[in-house]
């Protein structure tokens, strides 16, 4: 029989110790509900839309060169602006904290157009619109611009000439690259803040051909139709800013200090979360320090998946108090902070 050396012995007693002692750990992938991205004062009930997106008359200038690359008229911006109007009208409507949401008729003619985000308005204008619109609080359309450009490409190729008979010929193909601009913002008289400003860039891209440069712009049909979907897009989405959202947040748990550790983890592998709890609260009077703290983290974990955060964070005070379990002590900042989630997302 061969004898082991010193050095290979205590190896290995270090390699046993890292296995039982540390307890490694599994992370697992959590749903949680988060507060909106934008908070209005919970008085607030009925919402004027307001559309500053127009250039004033002097400013309408700025825009002409991409007015020339729009096939449809020189109503795009309008019609897109109009058709995000419209959709963040119909996305607030279904939020059930306002009773009221309205698209005001009010022009304000001081825009600066040419894609620039324009100065705030004042207070008293923000009150003004208000009182006679019987409106809480104002949405604007700060900012709404397309920017167009084509490339051109032409490609040899045959047609059918005046006797049947093919004839070569250049097919002229253009890629038309509009993007679109906007940019919102949100007024709070109550509290006199500007609850949010946004700026949301998105484009889209037409492309046509023909046996001309003006027959491939004609082809590209399908800009219009694009451009006014991605505005509704943009007015839809800037509502959801008002509303709680889903997020996914990952969380360890240790799943290697005993053998029950790693029963309960197969556990919570098949979705038997009562049942590794079990084991788990076995496992808080084990007289091995270290392991109880861990015992009482995975404990505290299985209570926020259960949505008790009053006990989780109890059960991962005791973590750290009791075991000097350091994670513990981050993981109380996380679930207090889930509960100041809670208290925002109940008021909204």
């Amino acid at each position: 029989m061969k004898h082991l050396s010193l050095s290979k012995i205590l190896l290995g007693i270090c390699i046993v110790t890292i296995f039982i002692g540390c307890g490694s750990k599994k992370s697992v992938r959590t749903e949680v509900t988060k507060p909106p991205i934008v908070s209005l004062d919970t008085s607030v009930k009925r919402i004027g839309i307001l559309d500053r997106s127009i250039p004033s008359d002097e400013s309408v200038g700025l825009d002409q060169v991409d007015k020339i690359l729009s096939i449809e008229g020189k109503k795009l911006d309008e019609d897109g602006a109009k058709q995000a109007l419209i959709a963040l009208k119909t996305s607030l409507l279904q939020n059930p904290r306002f009773t009221d949401v309205k698209v005001l008729t009010t022009r304000l003619q001081e825009n600066p157009g040419g894609g620039i985000f324009p100065s705030a308005l004042s207070w008293d204008q923000i009150e003004d619109l208000c009182k006679k619109n019987n409106v809480d609080a104002i949405f604007t359309l700060a900012l709404y611009d397309t920017d167009a450009t084509a490339t051109y490409d032409v490609k040899n190729t045959k047609v059918e000439g005046p006797l049947g008979i093919e004839i070569p010929a250049i097919r002229h193909i253009v890629n038309i690259i509009t993007r679109i601009k906007t940019g919102w913002r949100i007024y709070d008289p109550v509290n006199k803040k500007v609850c949010d400003q946004l700026t949301v860039n998105e484009k889209t891209t037409a492309t046509g051909s023909g046996i001309n440069p003006i027959k491939a712009i004609e082809a590209a049909k399908n800009r219009k139709q694009s451009v006014l979907q991605i505005s509704q897009k943009i007015g839809s989405d800037y509502a959801l800013r008002l509303l709680p959202y889903k997020d996914n947040v990952y969380r360890d748990y240790y799943v290697k200090a005993t053998p029950s550790f790693e029963m309960a983890k197969r556990r919570v592998e098949t979705g038997q979360w009562e049942g590794a709890a079990e084991l788990w609260e076995k496992e808080t009077a084990n007289p091995d320090p270290e392991i109880a703290g861990q015992a009482c983290f995975n404990m505290a974990f299985y209570n926020e998946i259960k949505g008790d955060y009053t006990k989780a964070i109890e059960w991962a005070t005791k973590s750290y108090t009791d075991y000097e379990n350091k994670n513990a002590l981050r993981y109380i900042d996380d679930l207090k902070e889930r509960i100041e989630h809670q208290e925002i997302v109940g008021e909204n």
